[in-house]
């Protein structure tokens, strides 16, 4: 037997020690629990353009000594890295873009590693990837929100574009707690974070904070309910099934952080967070109705007080939102990785990206400065 990239179409058929050996603990996103409950859960494969086709490499004993976690995708939804545009292009110019492939997670915003284990195993992984994706008749590959050792080895490999991104992370920098965080603020960030969780509590709204192996199904209920709503009150269907939180909660419930918003006893609103020994990870909110500032508080201001209680360095509160830069979070630039099999649209891309990626590290400087901490303001 000799050494082999092989495509896998379902992580069942991969050992789950064998999988998180290479994935390590660090992340709860690429744990083989994880990954699987959204297969088995209904959540990717069928008809939801989010077809498992993760690539496995292995040795000539058949050992598995690397991976990466990978999508065929019909579709460009739910990946956050956004090419939207590209595609368009490809269509007007007659030239096929779907089906593409996808490294990454389904649906999660969060860098982490995408090529798992031995870096040599995973820069044979690497070398190999482009034939096959053409062989699969695949228009190119996109790996997104990668970490520091990913972007090592895709830096500078042949044929391989980098994009940036920008996101907002929380950080600790040694406070107390979340007045000592307060106190490190402008005068004026600092009333008006006051002025909104006075807010809250003026509607009679208190916060209850649990583990995910404290929840019952019907309390599983009310959290879909919710992060389905905000899917739904934009007219869209959610990316997630019901079953796929039942099996998060049966898996990895030591990795699950909620937060329930009550009023006069009953939850009107949630959040629903991953954590690990070094950052918490917002990742849905929803809320059945409508009450003034409540997000601000239920996202940011609670994910904050969970993160010191928990030791935690780090908040990733999800994409987006200069609102967050308000609130403290500062700008962290985020990478993804493209091959593009069409010369034409490669070269093309390539010319984009190099303009986007100076606006981009242009708009990160801008927002430091913006930040509200005392520094900014001489104090």
């Amino acid at each position: 037997m000799s050494a082999a990239l092989v495509r896998c179409g379902s992580l069942a058929e991969v050992v789950a020690t064998d999988w998180d050996a290479l994935a390590g603990s660090a992340q709860p996103f690429l744990s083989h629990a994880f990954l699987s409950s959204l297969e088995d859960s209904g959540s990717v494969g069928g008809d939801s353009g989010w077809l498992p086709a993760h690539r496995l490499w292995r040795d000539d004993s058949g050992r598995l000594v690397a991976a990466m976690p990978a999508y065929v995708k019909q579709h460009s939804f739910g990946e956050y890295v956004f090419d939207m545009a590209w595609a368009e292009a490809c269509q007007r110019a007659g030239i096929g873009y779907y089906p593409k492939l996808l490294g990454g997670v389904p649906f999660s915003p969060v860098q982490g590693p995408r090529l798992l284990g031995d870096a040599r195993a995973c820069a044979a992984l690497l070398d190999a990837l482009p034939r096959q994706a053409l062989g699969e008749g695949l228009s190119g590959i996109h790996v997104n929100f990668t970490d520091g050792p990913s972007d090592a080895l895709l830096q500078g490999r042949e044929g391989w574009l980098e994009r940036l991104g920008c996101q907002f992370h929380w950080f600790d920098r040694g406070y107390r707690d979340f007045q000592d965080f307060l106190d490190a603020l402008s005068s004026r960030k600092r009333k008006q974070m006051r002025k909104e969780r006075e807010q809250v509590a003026g509607l009679g709204i208190d916060f209850e904070r649990r583990r995910g192996d404290q929840l019952s199904e019907l309390e599983w209920d009310f959290v879909y309910a919710c992060y389905a709503n905000t899917y739904r009150v934009r007219g869209r269907l959610p990316y997630l099934t019901r079953e796929f939180f039942s099996l998060l909660a049966e898996r990895m419930p030591q990795a699950l952080q909620l937060v329930f918003a009550r009023r006069a006893g009953q939850p009107v609103a949630m959040t629903f967070s991953l954590l690990d020994e070094d950052c918490l990870y917002g990742r849905y909110w929803g809320c059945l109705g409508e009450f003034d500032r409540l997000h601000f508080e239920t996202c940011f201001y609670q994910g904050i007080e969970q993160a010191l209680e928990l030791g935690l360095r780090r908040f990733d509160a999800g994409a987006q939102g200069e609102h967050k830069l308000l609130r403290g979070f500062e700008p962290v630039l985020t990478r993804s990785w493209h091959w593009l099999a069409h010369p034409g649209l490669r070269a093309a891309v390539a010319d984009f990206l190099a303009a986007e990626g100076a606006g981009v590290r242009a708009y990160a400087e801008q927002a430091r400065e913006a930040l509200p901490y005392r520094r900014n303001e001489g104090a």
